[in-house]
């Protein structure tokens, strides 16, 4: 029996290529400005704008999802993203369209912000937290610290009613402040908290990983407080903030597929698209080898179910003998493959396997409970349906 082809649901698309406002010290994408023949600015156009808006809607399901990063998008300015959305009506067929803006935030303003609002964008804005954490790596151009321009602009997307999920790099340095930057973001109001671990090669030593990763020790540690402190502030049984990796965790506690790709059974869900058209595996794969396509020649749905795009989804599950044999595989199914570096301090394991080893056994008692408890939430939800009845469920119904 065939299998049945994916369906385009989701694009990731980096309209200003590698281009960045910013030197982040631990940033891996400055470094694809090397595939492109341009030696200047990368910038889509509006030719391949359209195209690509155009087949997402035609050949997408009833929702599709657009993410726009980097580099920086915001480069692109304002009207890019207002001639997006008319391209979407345009090519729309009654979808449910998400898009979606991760940014360092350096460039937004008021204009940004309730344009964001007005048609309901979520924000990834890159806050590593407090001054002294944020500005360790998070420098502009000139080697100036960024924290105070991008915490105040932050603020102002809450203030104008703008969705806002934060994002924090671990490194080697912000990893040891678990306590600090999560009441950090909670005091600013920040609800939607993502922890990013960084892990990069030395460029000059690429068999071991770069000084500023985070180690699978402090990852495993950092793991297990930020879960305690997200635990402590449930009210009434559940959580007041959102810890996106807790969340893809719980769907794998309940059967359902997790949001993170990290955490899937296999890679290769969305597309990557640059800004000159060329389509790619993921977004840290922008290799020539994973280069599937370009949107001005090619259809995105056939590059999503293509040979090459199926090979790089199955070599997730090159697991060593260990890891295939772990109890706590469905969980987290060895984790992202970029993070497999087969630095020797590894001991030929994923990058996170002990960092997960540990968190799992912290917190597999407390998740077991709360997945036992949402099931039969469930079931009563499913019973006050077909009574007549309302029940508010904890976490999204299936």
């Amino acid at each position: 029996m065939a299998q049945k082809p994916k369906a385009l649901t989701s694009v990731l698309v980096k309209p200003a290529g590698p281009d960045c406002n910013l030197h982040c010290s631990y940033c891996f994408y400055l470094r694809k400005a090397a595939l492109f023949s341009e030696h200047l600015q990368h910038r889509m156009s509006d030719e391949v704008q359209e195209e690509l808006i155009r087949q997402v809607m035609q050949q997408g399901g009833s929702q599709v999802s657009i993410a726009w990063q980097g580099g920086e998008p915001t480069l692109m300015g304002l009207s890019f993203y207002e001639r997006a959305i008319a391209l979407e009506r345009k090519y729309g067929r009654n979808q449910v369209v998400g898009n979606a803006l991760q940014t360092n935030g350096l460039l937004l303003n008021r204009d940004w912000a309730r344009f964001l609002r007005k048609y309901d964008w979520l924000v990834g804005i890159s806050l590593d937290g407090p001054a002294h954490i944020h500005d360790h790596y998070r420098l502009d151009r000139g080697g100036a610290g960024t924290h105070h321009r991008v915490e105040e602009n932050a603020l102002m997307l809450l203030e104008e009613g703008v969705a806002v999920n934060v994002l924090c790099c671990l490194t080697d340095y912000s990893v040891q402040f678990p306590d600090e930057l999560y009441n950090y973001y909670k005091k600013l109001g920040f609800n939607w908290m993502q922890f990013i671990p960084v892990v990069e090669t030395d460029p000059l030593d690429p068999s071991r990983a770069a000084s500023f990763s985070v180690t699978a020790a402090d990852y495993g540690r950092f793991l297990c407080r930020i879960y305690d402190l997200w635990a402590a502030d449930f009210r009434n049984g559940e959580p007041t903030t959102s810890v996106r990796h807790f969340e893809s965790v719980f769907h794998a506690y309940v059967g359902m597929e997790p949001p993170e790709c990290t955490m899937m059974k296999t890679c290769g869900p969305y597309l990557v698209v640059e800004h000159n058209g060329n389509v790619y595996s993921c977004d840290f794969f922008v290799e020539p080898k994973w280069k599937l396509g370009n949107v001005m020649t090619g259809r995105l749905s056939s590059m999503l179910n293509s040979k090459q795009q199926e090979t790089f989804a199955s070599a997730k599950a090159l697991l060593p003998g260990e890891c295939r044999r772990c109890p706590w595989l469905t969980k987290c199914y060895g984790g992202c493959t970029k993070d497999r570096i087969k630095d020797p301090a590894d001991q030929r394991k994923p990058r996170f396997c002990n960092a997960y080893r540990m968190f799992f056994a912290h917190a597999d008692g407390s998740l077991t409970l709360l997945a036992e408890r949402w099931k039969q939430q469930q079931r009563d939800l499913r019973e006050q349906r077909e009574t007549g009845g309302t029940y508010r469920a904890f976490f999204p119904e299936t």
